[in-house]
């Protein structure tokens, strides 16, 4: 069973205009509402492929009124953890004519260290019966320092893998506290380590204690990075279309195979980053479409040079 972790979900807000203009006045067919959250579109689209799951997450106000209603919708097994402050929401306006996606992420409302402790304790008893922990997306302002290390540290003493997607300085505390994936960006992974050099930065985490890196590259597809080893894969052709749900597909590739007691990097990088694609092709975060099959045949994976992904200084 995957177990996913949301500390700081989103009322996803998607609309699709012509075209988008800064301070120009749009018009848009109704668009869709969604309880999202990185890891709520993780549960999503493991749920869809037949993992079994269960999605926990904070749910407050208004907003959380119909975050809430939305998902018990969706048939996605949940536990919710009731908090004061309202869920936050997450716009995301899609341009036709660029193929691009513009979005607004609200920062969230911090949770009380008793509503925090109420979160921990349901993780806690959920866990035992999970193979794969997967805590995803941003910690609400405020949050405290030390929740994903005592999350990661609940998942490995249950014996669970445990795979996270964060960034900031948490994903340097979630490589200290011996995640067996990690899934930056390549945005994020700068900015969390300081080092310019993917490949460099990415084992830095490596020798702080993760198993794995899997670094999205956007249109250039995805790096799978170990101690010892380095793989690359992409798409013959990039796709273009809605990648707001790219990195959460990645991270529920990972976490099914992983359940299903997969440990081979390339086997785990190709699914990845055959959903990731195929998630690209879907108006809404939290699916996949059914061609992924197809594009992880056109995959090309390779042991590149390391140097091919260092960026020249300015």
């Amino acid at each position: 069973m995957i177990l996913t972790v949301t500390p700081n979900p989103a009322l996803d807000l998607t609309w699709h205009v012509d075209r988008l203009t800064v301070g120009g006045t749009h018009r848009s067919d109704a668009g869709a509402a969604r309880a999202g959250g990185k890891g709520l579109n993780v549960a999503r689209v493991a749920h869809a492929q037949g993992a079994a799951v269960r999605a926990i997450t904070t749910v407050g106000g208004r907003t959380g009124e119909e975050f809430a209603e939305e998902l018990l919708a969706s048939g996605v097994p949940h536990s919710f953890v009731p908090v004061a402050g309202a869920t936050r929401r997450s716009i995301a306006i899609v341009d036709a004519e660029l193929g691009d996606t513009t979005i607004v992420n609200e920062r969230g409302v911090n949770p009380s260290d008793a509503e925090w402790g109420e979160m921990v304790a349901v993780v806690v008893d959920a866990v035992p019966s999970a193979d794969v922990l997967v805590l995803s997306g941003s910690l609400p302002p405020g949050a405290p320092a030390a929740l994903l290390s005592v999350l990661i540290g609940v998942g490995r003493d249950a014996g669970a893998s445990v795979i996270v997607d964060t960034s900031g300085p948490a994903l340097l505390l979630a490589a200290e506290a011996g995640a067996s994936v990690l899934k930056p960006n390549g945005a994020e992974l700068v900015e969390a380590t300081g080092i310019g050099d993917p490949i460099e930065a990415a084992r830095s985490l490596i020798a702080r204690g993760a198993g794995l890196v899997l670094l999205s590259l956007g249109a250039e597809g995805m790096l799978a990075v170990t101690a010892s080893d380095l793989l690359h894969a992409r798409l013959d052709v990039p796709l273009a279309g809605n990648p707001t749900g790219a990195g959460d597909a990645a991270v529920a590739a990972c976490a099914h195979l992983f359940a299903q007691g997969q440990r081979d990097p390339e086997t785990i990088l190709r699914r990845a980053t055959a959903w990731s694609a195929a998630a690209v092709l879907m108006p809404l975060a939290g699916d996949i479409s059914p061609t992924w099959t197809e594009l992880e045949q056109r995959l090309l994976v390779s042991r590149p040079d390391p140097a091919a992904f260092r960026k020249d200084p300015a």
